[in-house]
Order: C-alpha cells, then structure tokens, then sequence
C-alpha cells in the first residue's frame, strides 16, 4: 500500500530552461531583422534574383562535407533517421541544400539559375560568447554561369548591400581572392599533384590563422610547428624558408595593383595560377568599369576563408568601424557575409560539371553591426490605442469591438481591452505600461449620447530635450476630448499624428 508520505507528496514542477546555444528573440529584434531582410531582398531583386524555399532537413549524404561515418553522423549536424532508417540532418547552410534542389530539378530550372532565399541553419558544435547553435542566414547565388562576370556582380551586389543597410563607404569593404592563384603558389613552390594533398590542406589551415595569429604564427605554422601560451603544440606544414616567404608574399599583399607583376611571376608556368590572376584582373577590370573603386571593391589576397571549399574567386564582406568586444577590447567589426565560386557543389549530383557562385550574409552578426551604427530600429513602431471596456453587457461589448475594427481597418493599431479587471484605473495602468498612446473611453453617459471620451496618454509626459516653443505647442494640446461615435477614427488620427510631430519636435 502507498503511504502517506506518497499520497501528499506534490507533483514535480516541470523547470523551463532554454537549451543552450538557441536564443529567444524579442519583438525589437524580429522587427530589427525583419527590416533589415526587407532592405537586403529589395537589393537582390534590383539586381533579377528571385526566392526560392528549401526545407530545414536534408538527407544527411547531401550537406556534403558531414557524411555519416559511423553509427550516428552528428558530427557538427543535428541528424536523426527517418521511418525508412535514412539519416537526416538540420541543414548547416543554405548552400548544399541548393545544390540538391537544382540538381533535383535540373530539367525544369532555367539556367543561369538566380535565387535568393532567407533562413535558419543549424550548428551541433560547443556554444560559446556570440556563438549559437541555430542562426539565420541570407543567401544570393548565381547556378549555371561560368564566367567570371557572375563572380564580379556578386561582389557589386554585396557593396550595394551594404549602402542599402545604411553602411557608408569606408565603413565597409568587399575584399577579393581567388582560389586558383593560391593553387599555382602553391603548386610553384613545388605543391602541386595528389601526394602533396594533406601538405596543402596544412597549409591552407595555417594561412586560415593569419587574423588570429599574424604573419609571425603563420610562418611557424607553415615551418616546424607553433607552441601557443597554454604549452600545446601545433605541427606546421614543414615547409623550407623561400616557400614560406613565398606563401607570406601571397597572403601579405595590400596593394593588388602594385603587386601585381611579382605575383605574376611567382605563379609563371603554372595553368592555374596564371587562370586565377587573369580572373582577378577581369573582376577588377568589370567592377572599376560599372564605378566601384578600390575603397569599396578590393582584390586582397589575405582573404582565406573558405579556400578549401571554393573553387575559383572568393569574396567576404568586412566592416572596418570599431567596436568593443566582450573583454572590453576594441576591435574592427570584421566579416559580416562572404562567399565564392563553388563549381563542384552541384557536380556532386549530377555527373557533370555545373559553375555556381555565391555568397551568404551573417544575419545576427549584421543586425549586431548595424545596431553600433544606430541604423536598426529607427523606424517607430507606435503601440497599439486601447479601447476600454467600461461595460459587460453584450450590447456594449459589441459597441467596443465595432469601434476597435473601425480603428484596425483604418490602419491604426489597436486591441479591446481582455483582462479581468474591471477597474478602469487599472485599464489605464495596462495601457501605460504597453506605452499606448491612446485610451478610448465609453460609459453609460457617452454610449446615450453616441458619443466617445478620447484620451491622449501621451499629452503631459516630458520628453527628453523639450524646448519652450515645444512646452508652448504642447499646452494647446487637450488631454482628453469628447467626439461623435462616427468622427473616433478621424479624431485618433488627429492625435496620434500631433504626438508624432511632437516626437519629432523633442528628438
């Protein structure tokens, strides 16, 4: 039999805790990032791309880089197996499951194929500052296009990108490199062939730690190894003293034009390289043609993300303002978006060579730059009038909610009153601290005469940086007016207009 102590014992209360790594959004941030989507996506459709929507799982073999080796392929994706024991995985880019949806639909998809499309992707790695496991991205890519012209719009949309957010010339930069010219470095300094693939792989790494380690951990990486604070060592690329210098060169440039002959020469006799500089000298040569200088579009071999992936040009987004990080340090913003030319992507499914380029923008990190810049938010979002509700009775309920529709179909924000206090003091409480700016009051009295009490919540309160013409514009103002059932909208209109000016006036 149970026990007493069984019986009163009180069920365990379920804990609410938010997993780590996912993050809930706020109505500010939703709104933050919904007008910043809205101004990147009228961008992407100036320049003739158009929305496409892939789902948030695919069959785990086709994210590509993170095929199932063993039992359960979780190794930086979320997979579980479907009812036909195939895993699948939450996406971790919107790039492979592009790749998929083309390949799918090869037949039917009009090439050059240009697409745009917005969303979350999925990370199962270890969550740390500024690090989560679920973000969003937004992605523009180009299928089906080979020539280098495609590379070069993408940059130039990028920078429109940035000037459409409000980022000023100077505060940003698209930096440029290609892949190609990396490889005929490489492959100069005796690199090249299929024996040397895990000492390019090092050293692509390596030149990966150039931001983080600068030239000097660089060339310790790319000869016998590096030592960091802690005592752990890293093994380097062993390479002799001139393919280092060499490599240093490469990543090292700032000034492309300048440059430009040295780098010729140290790629001479090798297909690729020579391929991969006349590349960089034709986006060049295209971007400097359509008006984007130096300051806004600029060829930089030290951009190196991603070169494992890419295939051809390569291309990232950085923000050159500073900003202080979680340490309290200050720093340059850094890469909000890049991206490239990704050839073998497609090819995977499909047998054949297929050219693709593209790039893919950091949502959070973007909204995170923008909000430094005090470009995000400016637009007022006004709360909603509240419409009181003095009486009970289905007759005047009805009458509460017609005059709640009249103001929704007029455009102007508005809610009935559906808590359970009656006291009208507390009614306005409520609406005060939703920051409403209007209450709408309708008793026995005005409901006999059709008549409605509107108060302006606004009317009294000091803004900041008021000035006496303010004060004096503001005490002509009335704080509560009575109007005929059938002028609310127009006189709610009136008012919320004269708090605007006055938000104007006092900002």
């Amino acid at each position: 039999m149970p026990s007493m102590k069984d019986k009163t014992k009180k069920p365990q209360k379920l804990k609410a805790r938010l997993p780590r790594g996912f993050v809930d959004r706020s109505a500010a941030d939703i709104r933050a990032v919904d007008e910043m989507i809205e101004k990147i996506r009228d961008v992407y459709e100036r320049y003739g791309f158009d929305p496409v929507e892939t789902p948030l799982f695919e069959y785990t073999d086709a994210l590509g880089k993170f095929l199932p080796d063993s039992d359960r392929p979780n190794e930086g994706v979320f997979s579980l197996t479907d009812d036909d024991d195939q895993w699948m995985s939450l996406r971790y880019d919107l790039t492979a499951p592009l790749a998929r949806h083309v390949a799918e639909n090869f037949n039917e998809i009009q090439l050059p194929y240009r697409t745009y499309r917005a969303g979350y992707v999925f990370r199962n790695e270890k969550p740390g500052p500024g690090r989560f496991r679920q973000f969003m991205q937004f992605d523009a890519d180009t299928v089906g296009a080979a020539g280098v012209q495609a590379d070069a719009e993408m940059c130039m949309m990028m920078a429109d990108t940035m000037e459409a957010l409000g980022i000023r010339r100077g505060d940003y930069v698209i930096r440029v490199n290609n892949r190609k010219v990396l490889d005929g470095v490489l492959e100069a300094i005796g690199l090249g062939g299929e024996e040397q693939t895990n000492t390019r792989l090092t050293v692509l790494r390596a030149i990966d730690k150039l931001d983080k380690f600068g030239p000097e951990g660089v060339r310790l990486l790319l000869g016998e190894g590096r030592k960091d604070e802690s005592g752990d060592f890293t093994k380097g690329a062993g390479l002799n003293d001139e393919q280092i210098r060499n490599i240093l060169f490469f990543v090292g440039i700032t000034d492309y034009a300048a440059s430009a002959g040295e780098l010729s020469e140290l790629v001479a006799g090798t297909a690729k390289g020579a391929e991969g500089v006349e590349e960089l000298n034709t986006i060049r040569s295209l971007v400097l043609s359509a008006g984007y200088e130096a300051d806004r579009i600029k060829i930089d071999p030290s951009v190196v993300r991603g070169l494992e992936y890419y295939t051809g040009p390569v291309f990232e987004a950085e923000l050159q303002f500073a900003v202080t990080n979680e340490k309290g340090e200050t720093v340059v913003f850094g890469s909000v978006g890049g991206g490239g030319r990704y050839d073998g992507l497609v090819s995977r499914f499909m047998g054949q060579p297929v050219p693709a380029t593209g790039f893919s923008i950091g949502v959070s990190r973007l909204m995170t730059a923008l909000k430094n810049l005090g470009k995000l938010g400016v637009e007022e979002v006004v709360a909603p009038v509240v419409v009181c509700v003095m009486d009970r009775d289905l007759g005047s309920m009805g009458r509460y909610q017609r005059f709640v529709q009249d103001l929704r179909h007029a455009g102007i924000r508005s809610e009935m009153y559906q808590g359970n206090k009656k006291n009208f003091g507390d009614q306005l409480k409520y609406a005060d601290r939703r920051g409403s700016p209007i209450a709408i009051i309708q008793g026995g009295d005005e409901r006999a005469s059709g008549t409605v009490q509107i108060k302006d919540l606004i009317e009294g309160k000091r803004l900041s940086g008021e000035i006496e013409d303010n004060v004096a514009w503001r005490e002509a103002r009335v704080a509560q007016v009575s109007v005929p059932e059938s002028e609310l909208v127009a006189k709610v209109r009136e008012i919320l207009a004269e708090q605007a000016e006055d938000r104007k006036r006092a900002g």
